[in-house]
């Protein structure tokens, strides 16, 4: 019965454990938040320990450092940011308005040409019923307006967990000071936790811990390079070929890119709808918008992924996209701090699972 009670003793543990992040998400915030700041910043300190200077002196160095570049950032850029995301909200109701004529007018002008090219009704199709293209703005401002609603909820419930202003006061000021300290004594507390691994299964949780830390840390440093390149190519890119607010939604699907394809497909939308608004009826912006985006899209797949990011982290993006969704929606903000990290490991655990699988006399067909 040794095994039988390992494994529900595991069990239990983790159903404690997500207990404990549902009914303490809120505070866990700040916490989660150092840890993952220490996590990502022990490999500087271990090359400036490796160079000769004091661990804690290295970690005063680089929290500082990184500290000084979150307030820059916090002072210089957000507020831009915001300011453009305001105006850009403002000019919402203009740019739909505007598309609904443009679809009303190459409805009309169009529709039974490309029906007849079609071999079909495409309004009927469409559910506008037949002969009825000046219908068309009906449905799209309908659709518009779910997007919006859905894209303002989604922002509205992460707001919700965790940008009141206790957590906000929370997070700057308990995140560095739990992320110095973790920093300091990391080397320390690995060791202990790995002296806390039974003796019978300590290189088998060696490897596994080896394997999920190359596979956080691999898609959590690349993925954020990516993230800032393509955010710096999408919007200094649109902004030169003369989009309005083409920096900020170039930026902010930059961010987006975390996900895999969710921010570039969120800059082409959004920004080939307004270089149609803005152009009309020349298309020309809307070919460099194609151009600039479709470039990023080369790049990312072909350049950055590959080099940065890597094959073997193992991290899909479709379980990405899961663990984000369903961990924001069980933990808010605080479950998309963790989101990842645990994708990573699942993801690790599940293939050394399989490894086992396929090994056992049970898939081998060789025991009773």
């Amino acid at each position: 019965m040794r095994i039988e009670r390992q494994v529900a003793f595991w069990l239990a543990a983790l159903l404690v454990t997500v207990l404990l992040l549902w009914l303490l998400s809120s505070v866990l915030m700040p916490f989660v938040a150092g840890m993952a700041l220490a996590y990502l910043l022990n490999p500087v300190a271990n090359r400036l320990q490796r160079m000769g200077i004091n661990r804690l002196v290295a970690c005063i160095v680089i929290l500082g450092v990184a500290v000084v570049l979150f307030f820059v950032l916090l002072v210089a850029v957000v507020p831009l940011l915001v300011t453009q995301l305001s105006h850009l909200a403002d000019n919402v109701p203009g740019y739909i308005t505007r598309f609904q004529e443009l679809a009303r007018t190459l409805a009309a002008e169009q529709g039974d040409t490309l029906s007849k090219w079609l071999g079909i009704d495409i309004f009927e199709k469409l559910g506008l019923g037949e002969g009825k293209p000046t219908d068309v703005a009906g449905p799209l401002g309908n659709l518009v307006g779910k997007g919006m609603s859905w894209l303002s909820g989604l922002v509205g419930s992460i707001i919700s967990g965790g940008s009141t202003l206790i957590g906000l006061a929370s997070l700057l000021v308990i995140t560095p000071v739990v992320a110095f300290y973790m920093l300091v004594d990391w080397e320390r507390m690995m060791r202990t936790l790995d002296g806390l691994v039974p003796v019978e299964h300590r290189e088998t949780v060696r490897r596994l811990a080896h394997e999920i830390d190359r596979a956080i840390g691999g898609f959590l440093r690349g993925q954020s390079l990516v993230c800032l390149f393509l955010g710096a190519w999408y919007g200094f890119g649109l902004l030169l070929i003369g989009l309005n607010f083409g920096f900020v939604i170039g930026l902010t699907g930059g961010l987006l890119s975390f996900i895999p394809f969710v921010g570039s497909l969120a800059v082409l939308v959004i920004s080939s709808i307004l270089a149609i608004v803005q152009g009309w009826p020349s298309l020309w912006l809307l070919v460099m918008v194609l151009a600039v985006v479709g470039t990023g899209q080369f790049l990312e797949g072909n350049v950055l992924t590959p080099r940065l990011v890597g094959a073997s982290v193992g991290v899909h993006p479709v379980w990405l996209m899961f663990a984000l969704l369903a961990f924001g929606s069980l933990f808010g903000f605080t479950g998309l701090l963790v989101a990842v990290p645990l994708a990573a490991a699942i993801g690790v655990l599940i293939r050394f699972g399989i490894e086992r699988y396929r090994e056992s006399a049970l898939y081998r067909g060789t025991g009773a």
